[in-house]
Protein backbone atom coordinates (compact mmCIF):
# COMPACT_ATOMS: atom_id res chain seq x y z
CA UNK A 1 0.00 0.00 0.00
CA UNK A 2 1.61 3.48 -0.83
CA UNK A 3 1.66 6.39 1.26
CA UNK A 4 -0.91 8.02 -0.45
CA UNK A 5 -3.15 4.95 0.36
CA UNK A 6 -2.45 5.43 3.55
CA UNK A 7 -3.16 8.82 4.11
CA UNK A 8 -7.07 8.47 2.66
CA UNK A 9 -7.46 5.25 4.87
CA UNK A 10 -6.04 7.62 7.88
CA UNK A 11 -8.36 10.53 6.71
CA UNK A 12 -11.85 8.25 6.43
CA UNK A 13 -11.03 6.67 9.59
CA UNK A 14 -11.04 10.01 11.14
CA UNK A 15 -14.56 10.68 9.83
CA UNK A 16 -16.40 7.64 10.81
CA UNK A 17 -14.77 7.93 14.50
CA UNK A 18 -17.90 8.11 16.63
CA UNK A 19 -17.61 10.95 19.36
CA UNK A 20 -17.11 10.82 22.92
CA UNK A 21 -20.11 9.23 24.82
CA UNK A 22 -19.12 11.59 27.63
CA UNK A 23 -20.45 14.71 25.49
CA UNK A 24 -23.30 12.84 23.98
CA UNK A 25 -24.50 11.72 28.04
CA UNK A 26 -24.54 15.40 28.26
CA UNK A 27 -26.09 16.91 25.65
CA UNK A 28 -28.72 14.36 26.21
CA UNK A 29 -28.99 15.43 29.54
CA UNK A 30 -29.12 19.08 28.84
CA UNK A 31 -32.15 18.32 26.30
CA UNK A 32 -34.11 16.48 28.52
CA UNK A 33 -33.93 19.17 30.93
CA UNK A 34 -34.85 21.70 28.41
CA UNK A 35 -37.84 19.89 27.23
CA UNK A 36 -38.93 19.25 31.23
CA UNK A 37 -38.75 23.00 31.80
CA UNK A 38 -40.73 23.87 28.30
CA UNK A 39 -43.91 21.44 28.95
CA UNK A 40 -43.86 22.83 32.52
CA UNK A 41 -41.37 21.35 34.82
CA UNK A 42 -43.08 19.90 38.21
CA UNK A 43 -46.61 20.60 36.89
CA UNK A 44 -46.30 19.11 33.85
CA UNK A 45 -49.29 16.56 33.44
CA UNK A 46 -51.59 18.42 35.63
CA UNK A 47 -54.69 20.09 34.55
CA UNK A 48 -54.76 23.78 33.23
CA UNK A 49 -57.17 25.30 35.69
CA UNK A 50 -55.45 23.65 38.83
CA UNK A 51 -52.06 24.69 37.62
CA UNK A 52 -53.55 28.13 37.58
CA UNK A 53 -55.15 27.86 40.77
CA UNK A 54 -51.35 26.88 42.62
CA UNK A 55 -49.56 30.37 40.41
CA UNK A 56 -52.50 32.76 42.04
CA UNK A 57 -51.08 30.98 44.99
CA UNK A 58 -47.80 31.29 44.73
CA UNK A 59 -48.15 35.20 43.55
CA UNK A 60 -49.70 35.26 46.82
CA UNK A 61 -47.05 34.11 48.65
CA UNK A 62 -44.68 36.18 46.71
CA UNK A 63 -46.78 39.52 47.53
CA UNK A 64 -46.28 38.49 51.47
CA UNK A 65 -42.88 38.33 50.92
CA UNK A 66 -42.47 41.79 49.53
CA UNK A 67 -44.81 42.85 52.43
CA UNK A 68 -42.09 41.17 54.84
CA UNK A 69 -39.53 42.96 53.23
CA UNK A 70 -40.87 46.27 53.14
CA UNK A 71 -41.59 45.99 56.92
CA UNK A 72 -37.92 45.11 57.54
CA UNK A 73 -36.51 47.53 56.19
CA UNK A 74 -38.66 50.34 57.70
CA UNK A 75 -38.00 48.72 61.26
CA UNK A 76 -34.70 46.84 61.57
CA UNK A 77 -32.36 49.96 60.44
CA UNK A 78 -33.30 52.16 63.63
CA UNK A 79 -32.08 49.32 66.01
CA UNK A 80 -29.45 47.14 64.03
CA UNK A 81 -28.54 49.69 61.05
CA UNK A 82 -28.93 48.98 57.38
CA UNK A 83 -26.55 46.31 56.81
CA UNK A 84 -28.46 43.91 59.12
CA UNK A 85 -31.93 45.00 57.40
CA UNK A 86 -30.96 44.30 54.02
CA UNK A 87 -29.43 40.96 55.03
CA UNK A 88 -32.48 40.30 56.83
CA UNK A 89 -34.43 40.94 54.37
CA UNK A 90 -32.65 39.90 51.58
CA UNK A 91 -33.19 35.91 52.41
CA UNK A 92 -37.26 36.75 51.24
CA UNK A 93 -36.30 37.34 48.10
CA UNK A 94 -34.90 33.09 47.81
CA UNK A 95 -38.84 32.09 48.48
CA UNK A 96 -39.98 34.48 45.88
CA UNK A 97 -36.98 32.91 43.17
CA UNK A 98 -38.39 29.81 44.36
CA UNK A 99 -41.56 29.96 43.39
CA UNK A 100 -40.81 31.96 40.18
CA UNK A 101 -38.32 28.66 38.77
CA UNK A 102 -40.75 26.33 40.35
CA UNK A 103 -44.45 27.92 39.34
CA UNK A 104 -43.58 30.29 36.10
CA UNK A 105 -42.94 27.89 33.57
CA UNK A 106 -46.12 25.85 34.52
CA UNK A 107 -48.34 28.68 35.05
CA UNK A 108 -47.55 30.30 31.58
CA UNK A 109 -48.42 27.02 29.43
CA UNK A 110 -51.11 26.76 31.74
CA UNK A 111 -52.49 30.56 30.31
CA UNK A 112 -51.98 29.15 27.39
CA UNK A 113 -53.57 25.76 27.18
CA UNK A 114 -56.97 27.47 28.26
CA UNK A 115 -57.46 28.38 24.72
CA UNK A 116 -55.84 25.95 23.01
CA UNK A 117 -57.52 22.95 20.49
CA UNK A 118 -55.73 19.82 22.51
CA UNK A 119 -54.71 17.75 20.30
CA UNK A 120 -55.33 13.55 19.64
CA UNK A 121 -52.53 11.07 19.98
CA UNK A 122 -53.25 7.68 18.33
CA UNK A 123 -50.71 4.65 19.01
CA UNK A 124 -50.35 1.47 20.61
CA UNK A 125 -50.61 0.47 24.55
CA UNK A 126 -46.56 -0.01 25.78
CA UNK A 127 -47.90 0.06 29.63
CA UNK A 128 -49.66 1.97 32.42
CA UNK A 129 -49.56 2.35 36.37
CA UNK A 130 -51.46 4.24 38.48
CA UNK A 131 -48.38 6.07 39.67
CA UNK A 132 -45.60 7.90 38.76
CA UNK A 133 -43.03 10.28 40.01
CA UNK A 134 -45.65 13.23 40.17
CA UNK A 135 -48.00 13.25 43.09
CA UNK A 136 -51.55 12.46 42.08
CA UNK A 137 -50.60 11.38 38.35
CA UNK A 138 -50.16 7.68 37.16
CA UNK A 139 -48.00 6.92 33.73
CA UNK A 140 -48.56 6.06 30.24
CA UNK A 141 -46.46 4.79 27.60
CA UNK A 142 -47.63 5.08 23.86
CA UNK A 143 -46.02 3.38 21.17
CA UNK A 144 -46.63 6.34 18.32
CA UNK A 145 -45.05 7.03 14.64
CA UNK A 146 -42.28 9.40 16.43
CA UNK A 147 -41.44 6.48 18.84
CA UNK A 148 -42.26 5.88 22.43
CA UNK A 149 -44.06 8.45 24.29
CA UNK A 150 -44.86 8.50 27.55
CA UNK A 151 -47.37 10.58 29.65
CA UNK A 152 -49.42 11.51 32.99
CA UNK A 153 -52.04 10.71 33.25
CA UNK A 154 -55.12 11.33 36.56
CA UNK A 155 -55.37 7.59 38.24
CA UNK A 156 -59.45 7.89 37.57
CA UNK A 157 -58.26 7.82 33.68
CA UNK A 158 -56.40 4.55 33.78
CA UNK A 159 -58.95 2.53 35.05
CA UNK A 160 -60.19 1.91 31.33
CA UNK A 161 -56.76 1.09 30.03
CA UNK A 162 -56.44 -2.82 30.00
CA UNK A 163 -53.79 -4.94 30.16
CA UNK A 164 -52.86 -6.17 26.88
CA UNK A 165 -51.65 -4.10 24.12
CA UNK A 166 -54.58 -1.66 22.56
CA UNK A 167 -54.47 0.75 20.68
CA UNK A 168 -55.23 4.00 21.68
CA UNK A 169 -56.20 7.46 21.48
CA UNK A 170 -55.28 10.29 24.11
CA UNK A 171 -57.04 13.86 23.83
CA UNK A 172 -53.40 16.06 25.44
CA UNK A 173 -53.33 19.51 25.79
CA UNK A 174 -50.24 20.95 23.44
CA UNK A 175 -48.44 22.94 26.12
CA UNK A 176 -48.83 21.37 30.09
CA UNK A 177 -49.33 17.40 28.17
CA UNK A 178 -52.06 17.59 30.06
CA UNK A 179 -54.26 14.45 29.14
CA UNK A 180 -57.97 14.51 29.38
CA UNK A 181 -59.17 11.75 27.86
CA UNK A 182 -58.46 8.61 27.11
CA UNK A 183 -60.23 6.18 24.75
CA UNK A 184 -59.40 2.62 23.71
CA UNK A 185 -59.69 0.89 20.43
CA UNK A 186 -60.05 -2.62 20.58
CA UNK A 187 -60.63 -5.77 22.66
CA UNK A 188 -60.13 -5.37 26.12
CA UNK A 189 -59.18 -8.77 26.54
CA UNK A 190 -56.78 -8.85 29.54
CA UNK A 191 -57.35 -6.70 32.61
CA UNK A 192 -54.77 -4.61 34.37
CA UNK A 193 -53.61 -5.58 37.42
CA UNK A 194 -51.86 -2.69 39.48
CA UNK A 195 -49.45 -4.38 42.19
CA UNK A 196 -49.03 -2.39 45.69
CA UNK A 197 -47.21 0.86 45.40
CA UNK A 198 -44.26 0.72 47.40
CA UNK A 199 -43.73 3.38 49.93
CA UNK A 200 -40.53 4.39 48.82
CA UNK A 201 -42.10 5.63 46.07
CA UNK A 202 -44.72 7.66 47.90
CA UNK A 203 -41.86 9.28 49.85
CA UNK A 204 -40.35 9.94 46.18
CA UNK A 205 -43.01 11.75 45.19
CA UNK A 206 -43.12 13.87 48.12
CA UNK A 207 -39.54 15.11 47.82
CA UNK A 208 -39.52 17.21 44.70
CA UNK A 209 -42.48 19.54 46.95
CA UNK A 210 -40.47 19.41 50.40
CA UNK A 211 -37.39 20.39 48.73
CA UNK A 212 -38.02 23.82 47.95
CA UNK A 213 -40.39 24.36 50.75
CA UNK A 214 -37.43 23.89 53.73
CA UNK A 215 -34.79 25.07 51.19
CA UNK A 216 -36.91 28.57 51.32
CA UNK A 217 -37.57 27.70 55.42
CA UNK A 218 -34.43 26.75 56.42
CA UNK A 219 -32.72 30.09 54.15
CA UNK A 220 -34.90 32.69 56.23
CA UNK A 221 -34.69 30.69 59.59
CA UNK A 222 -31.04 30.33 59.84
CA UNK A 223 -30.71 34.31 58.33
CA UNK A 224 -33.43 36.02 60.38
CA UNK A 225 -32.65 33.93 63.42
CA UNK A 226 -29.16 35.65 63.37
CA UNK A 227 -30.06 39.54 62.43
CA UNK A 228 -32.38 39.67 64.78
CA UNK A 229 -29.65 38.62 67.43
CA UNK A 230 -27.68 40.93 69.41
CA UNK A 231 -24.53 41.16 67.75
CA UNK A 232 -22.09 44.06 66.50
CA UNK A 233 -20.51 45.00 64.69
CA UNK A 234 -23.35 46.49 62.29
CA UNK A 235 -21.11 44.65 58.97
CA UNK A 236 -20.08 41.70 61.01
CA UNK A 237 -23.27 41.08 61.73
CA UNK A 238 -24.88 41.10 58.31
CA UNK A 239 -21.95 39.10 56.65
CA UNK A 240 -22.90 36.30 59.88
CA UNK A 241 -26.79 36.47 59.14
CA UNK A 242 -26.57 35.55 55.31
CA UNK A 243 -23.98 32.84 55.80
CA UNK A 244 -25.98 31.29 58.86
CA UNK A 245 -29.13 31.39 55.80
CA UNK A 246 -26.67 30.40 52.81
CA UNK A 247 -25.24 27.61 55.22
CA UNK A 248 -28.24 26.18 56.29
CA UNK A 249 -30.03 25.85 53.05
CA UNK A 250 -26.82 24.44 51.58
CA UNK A 251 -27.01 21.70 54.74
CA UNK A 252 -30.82 21.12 53.52
CA UNK A 253 -29.92 20.38 49.61
CA UNK A 254 -27.27 18.35 50.13
CA UNK A 255 -29.59 16.08 52.69
CA UNK A 256 -32.33 16.25 50.15
CA UNK A 257 -29.74 15.23 47.61
CA UNK A 258 -28.77 11.82 49.28
CA UNK A 259 -32.30 11.41 50.26
CA UNK A 260 -32.94 11.27 46.58
CA UNK A 261 -30.13 9.56 45.51
CA UNK A 262 -30.76 6.86 48.05
CA UNK A 263 -34.55 6.63 47.08
CA UNK A 264 -33.77 6.14 43.64
CA UNK A 265 -31.48 2.93 44.17
CA UNK A 266 -34.33 1.69 46.12
CA UNK A 267 -36.91 2.12 43.46
CA UNK A 268 -33.67 0.23 40.90
CA UNK A 269 -33.83 -2.08 43.21
CA UNK A 270 -36.94 -2.93 42.93
CA UNK A 271 -36.99 -3.38 39.37
CA UNK A 272 -36.68 -6.97 38.26
CA UNK A 273 -33.55 -8.55 36.10
CA UNK A 274 -33.67 -10.60 33.41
Amino acid sequence: MGKKQVRQVRQQMRRIQPKSTGSNAQGATRKQRERFVQSGGMLQGYAPDYVIRIGYIAVAVAVVCVIVIAALLVFLPPIYGWPDAVAAALCWIFPVALLASFVGPGFRLAMKDRKAEPRLVQGQLVGASSVSTSMGLGMMMVQTRGGVEQYLVPPARLKQVPGNQVNVVLTVTPNLRHVKSVGVMGQRMVGRVEPPVPQVMRRLQLLPVLTPLALAVGAVVGDDAVALSPISPPAVHAVLAVAAGAILAAGIYGISFLLQRRMMEEVQALVPRT
